[in-house]
Parts: C-alpha cells; sequence; structure tokens
C-alpha cells in the first residue's frame, strides 16, 4: 500500500469502517505507516484520512459532509483516499457522484486506483488558489 502516498510515522485516521472493509488494504497502510490506523474519534493532527464509502451510507450531500469532516484535523498537504466498493459491487458509488461531493467540500479526484477486488481508491486533493 506503498502507492497510496503514505509514509513512515504518518498518523492516518479511518472513517467509515465497516464489516466489509478490506482487511488487506487496512493491514498494508498500517505496516507502511508502522502504526494503527486511528478511529473516527481520534482528535489531533493527521497526515491521513482512508474513508470507506459505500451507495447506502448517504447521498452526495452526506459523502460531501463526510469529506469536509475527514479534512478538519488534516495537515496542510495531507492525503485523502475515498475507498469505494468497484462498479459493479454492491454499494457502487457512481464517479460524477464523488467529483461532486469533493467539489462541494473543496477537494478534487486526482487519480483512482484498483485496490482490492471489490475495492477502488480515489485521492482527493486541495484545489490551489489562482492569484
Amino acid at each position: 500500500m506503498a502507492r497510496l502516498g503514505f509514509a513512515p510515522g504518518h498518523v492516518v485516521q479511518e472513517f467509515g469502517y465497516g464489516d466489509d472493509v478490506d482487511a488487506e488494504i487496512r493491514a498494508g497502510i498500517e505496516e507502511v505507516v508502522g502504526a494503527p490506523l486511528e478511529d473516527e474519534d481520534y482528535d489531533d493532527v493527521i497526515d491521513g484520512v482512508v474513508l470507506w464509502w459505500r451507495s447506502d451510507d448517504g447521498d452526495v450531500t452526506d459523502l460531501t459532509d463526510a469529506l469536509v469532516d475527514a479534512r478538519a484535523a488534516l495537515d496542510d498537504g495531507g492525503l485523502i483516499w475515498l475507498l469505494t466498493p468497484k462498479a459493479g459491487r454492491p454499494g457502487n458509488v457512481a464517479h460524477g457522484e464523488i467529483e461532486e461531493a469533493a467539489t462541494t467540500a473543496g477537494l478534487h479526484a486526482t487519480s483512482t486506483l484498483a485496490l482490492a477486488a471489490d475495492w477502488s481508491g480515489t485521492r482527493l486533493g486541495t484545489r490551489s488558489r489562482g492569484r
């Protein structure tokens, strides 16, 4: 999971954990950073976010709210990965909905990776402000 951009010593907070998350993705991130993922109650500055999201977790507005919450404690330059079920899998989220929620939350999709048999990851970054 080094391809996600996390590095040793990073503090990564996880949102949306459920019975269906991919244990190998989680273990890979923990191996790279050298520590367990922090849960939703963690309240210090973080270097990265992993947000598991399925269509039945809510609509675009709910996803936008989750992204805003997720970036609240994110350090400048921190990473946000939105993990969603792949197309054709139960709980899949349309890419257009991801884009809409990200834009509303002040983010944009920079890349999408197939991370496991059932999960894709979309890296979200902050929009730079033009001068």
